[in-house]
Formats: C-alpha cells, sequence, structure tokens
C-alpha cells in the first residue's frame, strides 16, 4: 500500500473517509466481466460494507473498509486487470467514455480502443504519476448515448466532415465546472494518441511539481492562455494547426438516454439500462446481475458516468426474461424513474464535509414524489453535502446544497435550493437561502407540478423551461417565501 499523495482515494492508497477506509477501483471505459464483479463483490462482503458504489466516472467505491485491502487481494486485482500494473499511475482519473461505445447505432466510432491506448500508455510512462489525480480525459464516439458535456480536462469528439472521421478537441479553461471548450482542432483518428501525450507533458512543464497541491489543467491553461497552451502543444507536431475558437453551445447530458430497452448496432441484440438508486448496488444484485449478463449476454456489465449500468448483448426473444429477472432484483428499468437521474454524495456518514444526510434525503424525496407526480422525462436533482459537489461537477436541473444555519438557540440543517442555468453561478439560480428538508419534498413537488402544467408542450424539459424566466420570474413562479438572513455554515 502507497502513502497518498492526495486526497483522491484509488485502489492503492489508504484513505479514510468517515465511515472507515474507502478504495476506488478505476475501470477505464467502465467495462467489467463476470469474473471481476464477483471478485469485487467478494473485496465487499469481506473487507467493505457488503455494497458497492457506481462514480460519476464509472468507478466502483468500496466503501466502510476497517482493516485496509492486504496485499494478495490487490495483487489478484491487477492480474484481473483492474487497478494499473503501475500502482504510481492508478491514482489518475478514469478515462471516460460512452457507455454504449462500440454498440451505439448512432455512434461514428467505437472509442474503446482509443480508452485502452491511453490507459496503457499511462501505465508506460512512469513521469505521468506526476500528472494531477484530477488530470481527466474522456473520448465521445459522437452516438446517442454522449459523454461530450461531462466535464473532463480533455475531450476528443467524433464528428463527420466530408464521409471522414475526425475527432475535435475540446479543453477545460475559464470557469471552473463547466463544459470543455472546443479548440478549433481537428484530428484524425491516428493523431488522438501522441496529441494527447504532448498536451499532459506541457502540462507536466507548467504546474510546480514540488508544490503541495497540483494545479488543475484549467488553471494552468488559464495562466498560459489556451492559444499559448496549444503552441506549446503543437509547435512539435504541426504549426498554424488551430483556427479561431469557435463560439461555444451549451450541451445538456440526458443520462436516460441510456435507461431501458434500446437496440444495439449489432443485428437482433439489445442493451438494457438499469437504474441503480443513488450509484449504490448490494453486493448479492451485482452477483446476480453478473450471472444474468453471462447467462443472456456476453457477461459483461457497463457502468456509466450518471452511476447506473448497462445489461448488454441481449437477444431480442430473451429481452423480456431479462428485465422480469431485474425486476425480481429490486432494481427498475424505466427512463422516467425520478432515481435515473437523482445524485447524491456520501452525506454526514460517510464525510465530515457534509452538512446533512445527502442519501438519505434523497431517497426519501424521491419516494415522495413518486407517489405525488408522474414525469415524461427525469429530472437531475443533486443533493451535495458541501460546496465540493463531488457527486456531480456538472449543473443539475436543481440543486440542493447542505448548509448548517445557526439560530440564537440551535443549529439547524437543511439546504439552499438551486435552480440550474448553466449561466449563471456554480449551481444557478438561488431560489431558497434555507429550507428545511422536512419542507422539502412538498416545494420540489410543487415546482416539478408547475413545470408540468406551464411547459409549451410535452418535450419541453425543465431546464429549457427555467431558460424562459429570469430570477425575479421564477421566484413568482415558484411562490418563493422569504426567509430572514441568518449566519450560514456551507
Amino acid at each position: 500500500m502507497l502513502t497518498a499523495s492526495t486526497a483522491c482515494p484509488g485502489l492503492f492508497y489508504n484513505i479514510s473517509a468517515q465511515d472507515g477506509i474507502l478504495s476506488r477501483v478505476r475501470i477505464p471505459g467502465g467495462i467489467l466481466d463476470n469474473e471481476q464483479c464477483q471478485f469485487i463483490a467478494n473485496i465487499a462482503d469481506n473487507c467493505g460494507g457488503g455494497y458497492v458504489d457506481v462514480t460519476n466516472r464509472a468507478n466502483l467505491q468500496i466503501r466502510e473498509i476497517k482493516t485496509g485491502i492486504n496485499i494478495e487481494i490487490l495483487q489478484r486485482l491487477q492480474e484481473l486487470g483492474l487497478g494499473s500494473a503501475n500502482p504510481t499511475v492508478d491514482h489518475i482519473r478514469n478515462i471516460m467514455t460512452s457507455p454504449t461505445a462500440g454498440i451505439d447505432p448512432q455512434e461514428l466510432i467505437d472509442t474503446q480502443p482509443f480508452v485502452k491506448a491511453w490507459d496503457d500508455y499511462i501505465t508506460e510512462h512512469p513521469h505521468l504519476a506526476g500528472l494531477s489525480a484530477k488530470f481527466s480525459v474522456g473520448f465521445d464516439g459522437g452516438g446517442k448515448v454522449s459523454v461530450q458535456n461531462c466535464v473532463n480536462d480533455i475531450t476528443f469528439a467524433a464528428i463527420s466532415e466530408n464521409g471522414n472521421v475526425y475527432f475535435q478537441l475540446y479543453l477545460s479553461f475559464g470557469e471552473k465546472g463547466k463544459a470543455p471548450k472546443n479548440t478549433g482542432i481537428l484530428l484524425k483518428p491516428d493523431e488522438c494518441l501522441p496529441v494527447l501525450a504532448v498536451l499532459a507533458d506541457v502540462y507536466l512543464d507548467h504546474i510546480g511539481v514540488t508544490s503541495q497541491r497540483k494545479r488543475r489543467l484549467r488553471e494552468v491553461i488559464n495562466d498560459l492562455g489556451v492559444e499559448n497552451y496549444l503552441c506549446l502543444a503543437f509547435q512539435p507536431l504541426v504549426p498554424n494547426y488551430f483556427s479561431q475558437l469557435p463560439a461555444q453551445t451549451d450541451m445538456i447530458t440526458v443520462p436516460a438516454d441510456s435507461i431501458g430497452i434500446h437496440p444495439q448496432k449489432q443485428a437482433g441484440l439489445f442493451y438494457i439500462g438499469v437504474v441503480l438508486p443513488l450509484g449504490r448496488l448490494e453486493t448479492w444484485q451485482m452477483r446476480r446481475l453478473a450471472d444474468l449478463a453471462a447467462k443472456y449476454g456476453n457477461g459483461n456489465l457497463r457502468l456509466t458516468p450518471w452511476q447506473n449500468l448497462l445489461v448488454t448483448d441481449i437477444p431480442k426473444k430473451q429481452v423480456a426474461e431479462v428485465e422480469t429477472e431485474i425486476t425480481s432484483l429490486g432494481l427498475n428499468i424505466s427512463p422516467t424513474n425520478i432515481k435515473t437521474s437523482l445524485v447524491a454524495c456520501s452525506g454526514k456518514r460517510g464525510c465530515a464535509a457534509s452538512a446533512t444526510e445527502t442519501k438519505d434525503h434523497a431517497l426519501e424525496l424521491a419516494d415522495y414524489l413518486e407517489n405525488h407526480i408522474t414525469l415524461e422525462h427525469p429530472i437531475n436533482i443533486h443533493f451535495s453535502g458541501c460546496v465540493k459537489s463531488c457527486a456531480q461537477h456538472q449543473q443539475a436541473d436543481i440543486t440542493l446544497l447542505g448548509v448548517r444555519i445557526q439560530s440564537e438557540n440551535e443549529t439547524m440543517e437543511g439546504y439552499q435550493l438551486y435552480i440550474g442555468d448553466g449561466k449563471l453561478q456554480k449551481f444557478g439560480y438561488q431560489l431558497y437561502e434555507f429550507v428545511t428538508f422536512a419542507e422539502l419534498p412538498k416545494i420540489i413537488a410543487k415546482m416539478l407540478c408547475v413545470y408540468k402544467n406551464q411547459r409549451l408542450n410535452l418535450n419541453e424539459s425543465f431546464r429549457e423551461f427555467v431558460y424562459r424566466y429570469d430570477t425575479f420570474q421564477l421566484q413568482r413562479l415558484f411562490t418563493v417565501k422569504s426567509i430572514p438572513k441568518l449566519k450560514s455554515n456551507v
């Protein structure tokens, strides 16, 4: 076990959380086979809390570990292809791609080989251990289930030009928490790896390796200027490679596109997207799903950046049978299920920084909404116990930020309520400065009812609905009560 040089948990780093040791297993591309699933489930049972959590980078986390994971188990994980063969680079963020890579009928190119190539390159080049633990890369194949607007430092997004497939290069710079921006550079598929390598090297040249905190790529680019950074990177390759930066268009991730029953590009085969409430999977469910995938499909489970999973390669005649078996596990495959886009951090039980029990509150809210309102489209509701927003980096439709406020006689816990806008501050419009959780379900239900009754048509999303109003109009629309300003401890 290595000494942690970062607050980010990994497989080879002991990171203590409020509920015990936390271990995170990197799974490049998010694909797990049956043997890997069974072994991870054994670890969670024998060392942890008997469950795993899928993260927003399609990793797996094992929580409530009391005595650590011994060297024999770590070596076995490496043998199974889990965890890097080079432990010094295992802290680097998981490589992101669409969970439907290789099976999406609309994709322009299968990005799985690019994920593997970059993962192999990191493993084979020890100097990349100097990268920030948050150095993040994503590949988007241009399919229906897109990860293009997920927050990554570097994104390669496939497009079609004159019958050929290229990758647009996106970089993260400017304001924190925003999706990466198009640089105007087009790359042939075989140029992606060498370009990525030199982008990483230029970053390493400018982070100040002796400093205790490693700066994010966004910070380095902000200091250098994006064109200067690109010049430094591309000068050894091709001069004058980039054009003027184009205007940006906001994109919206739709996790529900991967939930439910969908045809694959392979004739006669389907994948089924399964909702995991808050990304949590009990070990007995994990084992059963892995066996189900082996019995009916190709034996793999695919984790998504939206903390759900896919069972793939199911023959058409067996889809109904698989759906029945998934339902028998207490899981749901409906794209309109409120839990499809419900996100929460670990909360007070798992993190000392959290002001509230976010996971418990999120599930209670979901149960209330399911009994009081029916949605045609899921709403992305994000519970964050503090301002770090660990569970979801991009803006949600509705964000609930846990806070404590101090009155004269007591400290109360509750939430600030924001509506995602994409143009204002980190969490969007603030509608409520403080609301207790007891009040919250009725407030959210009323907001969603107003949206349903006053939207332009059935296809108008909650976020599109919000875009049509300014802050004052939204406050009146949702009848925001007046709350006295108290001293807040976010």
